[in-house]
């Protein structure tokens, strides 16, 4: 599903050139639920944003589903990232004023999806992530982790072929962080393939497979 060959990322400071990712080849497959892993400036974050086209790398092939997208235009991108990559991330980057079902239903929106179908598979999405009684609750109403399980409904809605969760139980408690790692686990026994970024061993623990990073390299998987 996901194919990595020789990244490269690098950017220029000022007149001095700083590479991030030094030659990164990687391949998950569908089903997969791997945890990136490695320390502040490893690397990972930058690996994350490449896999989930939110940056592109400055060498090298990345192909999504046997479609090559790093050298795709910036609007074909756009349209491969709302379509097939669900992104969660730490601070759940939930908007204040909408309620948990209209949060979900935004990415369909965007879309162009008819309004009562958003709604349908917006409310299948919330009773998935076992939020049914939580819908019309706004984000200052709800916990850390009913918010964190919004974002992941919100991720989920528009059937992404991956789901990538950057530092999803940063900003949670420890017996949060075990719900919501409980729930990941379930998506991906259901088919959901994950890819996911953490500094904590026992969050990684919960992956399949781990990789870690070390100065723009893998350094272990």
């Amino acid at each position: 599903m996901i194919e990595l060959q020789d990244i490269v990322k690098t950017y220029t400071l000022g007149t001095q050139a700083l590479t991030v990712v030094n030659g990164i080849s990687l391949t998950i497959s569908e089903g997969e639920f791997v945890a990136i892993m490695g320390p502040s400036g490893s690397g990972k974050s930058t690996l994350m944003n490449i896999i989930g086209l939110l940056d592109t790398p400055t060498t090298g092939v990345y192909r999504l589903e046997d479609v090559e997208v790093s050298n795709l235009s910036e609007s074909e991108q756009a349209d491969v990232r709302s379509r097939r990559i669900g992104f969660v991330f730490q601070a759940f980057n939930l908007l204040p004023r909408m309620h948990a079902l209209r949060q979900v239903m935004q990415p369909l929106l965007y879309q162009g999806v008819h309004r009562s179908d958003a709604t349908h598979r917006a409310e299948q999405a919330l009773h998935a992530v076992g939020l049914a009684d939580r819908m019309h609750h706004l984000p200052n109403e709800l916990s850390g982790g009913q918010k964190q399980r919004v974002a992941i409904a919100r991720a989920l809605v528009t059937n992404p072929a991956i789901l990538l969760a950057d530092e999803p139980t940063g900003a949670l408690d420890s017996h949060t962080s075990e719900e919501i790692m409980a729930l990941l686990e379930k998506l991906n026994r259901d088919g959901v393939t994950i890819v996911m970024v953490t500094h904590e061993p026992h969050i990684a623990d919960h992956a399949k497979r781990a990789i870690h990073i070390l100065d723009g390299l893998i350094s272990q998987q």
